[in-house]
């Protein structure tokens, strides 16, 4: 399923919770792809506490507590790490990350914790959900088969990659324009893990992390050309570095993005790459005029602008991202009406 649903699914689980009906959920996916980043990402939406998890690191007395003598009896000592209503709050999230390459004694020790909310006398607070995320045994992870009785305790969801969600997240936090513009020309490279490679010594590779990666190296040696390949390479793998590298070469020849924005004649690139690169760049111009006085006349510009690149599917794109950083201000705009008038006649008839 693809981030942006998933969000969804998780929140409506999460609100499930003080509802009883709360169901623990278990992602699943190759590294990278964000699995940790949507639970992160919903305890943020929420306000509440994440309390993090990785029985990967545990033993199972860890998990159980250690036992303590109280006169003729033994009772157990919780983890401190486990929630607590007055320590963390009556309302949180349950993340049990990497759960897959836990021993199988330390899943086992879970079993209780998952399906019915209790470890011995501890008790998860009831406004508490528990998800869990893991790698599957074919990605060269280190992982152990999950025992059926544990996967019989989660409802299952694969995490898949979707350009449009991450240009979406990417917008939101900042990530460098000139990524995504390479990412919408070269949209297999958003997620290319093969672990054949990394058995051949390649461990770089691209993943929707590895791209937030390359984003802090393009900040870090954006003016020093000579370090700039290598360092995407690190991120993102040899291959795909090259041609970033290749691709941030040719934006010198980027048209006047000052013109378009002012509603000055501006050339318009014939070449393909540069057209998804000046899409991505009057996106990230678009999203920084947000709020200021000048914000829709800068649409309005951009909008008539993107009916002009020769390949309409790039217009159309450009258009889509503006809305999704955009939201329904853009449709206020004149010139958004304009365009859709004439994207339609183009997407019915042409």
């Amino acid at each position: 399923m693809r981030p942006a649903l998933l969000a969804r699914v998780l929140d409506r689980e999460f609100v499930a919770t003080a509802e009883g009906r709360h169901t623990p959920l278990m992602l699943w996916g190759p590294p990278g792809v964000g699995k940790s980043g949507l639970v992160a990402q919903l305890a943020q939406r929420h306000g509440v506490p994440l309390v993090d998890v990785r029985l990967s690191q545990m033993e199972p007395s860890d998990l159980r507590g250690i036992p303590f003598r109280v006169g003729d009896l033994v009772q157990w000592a919780t983890p401190a790490l486990l929630p607590d209503a007055q320590r963390h709050g009556p309302r949180g999230v349950l993340f049990l990350d990497e759960i897959t390459s836990a021993a199988p004694a330390v899943s086992a020790a879970a079993y209780q914790l998952i399906l019915d909310r209790r470890l011995g006398e501890y008790t998860l607070p009831a406004g508490w959900a528990i998800f869990a995320a893991g790698n599957r045994q074919g990605d060269r992870g280190v992982t152990y088969a999950m025992p059926a009785p544990l996967a019989n305790r989660f409802a299952h969801f694969e995490v898949e990659v979707d350009l449009d969600d991450w240009v979406q997240w990417a917008w939101a936090h900042g990530v460098d324009e000139r990524l995504i513009g390479f990412l919408r020309f070269k949209p297999e490279l958003l997620f290319d893990f093969d672990p054949a490679r990394t058995l051949a010594g390649e461990m770089a590779f691209p993943s929707p992390r590895s791209w937030e990666f390359a984003h802090r190296a393009l900040a870090k040696f954006g003016d020093q050309p000579a370090l700039l390949p290598g360092a995407l390479a690190g991120c993102v793998g040899a291959a795909a570095g090259v041609e970033c590298a290749a691709y941030l070469a040719t934006l010198e020849r980027l048209p006047d993005l000052d013109a378009v924005v002012e509603g000055r004649d501006a050339d318009v690139p014939g070449e393909i790459d540069l057209q998804y690169a000046v899409a991505a760049a009057l996106a990230g111009r678009a999203l920084r005029a947000r709020g200021t006085p000048e914000a829709a006349r800068t649409w309005g510009h951009i909008l008539d602008y993107a009916e002009r690149l020769p390949t309409r599917e790039i217009g159309v794109m450009l258009v889509a991202d503006l809305h999704r950083s955009l939201g329904t201000p853009l449709f206020a705009v004149p010139a958004f009406k304009r365009w859709a008038e004439r994207a339609a006649e183009v997407l019915l008839y042409d």
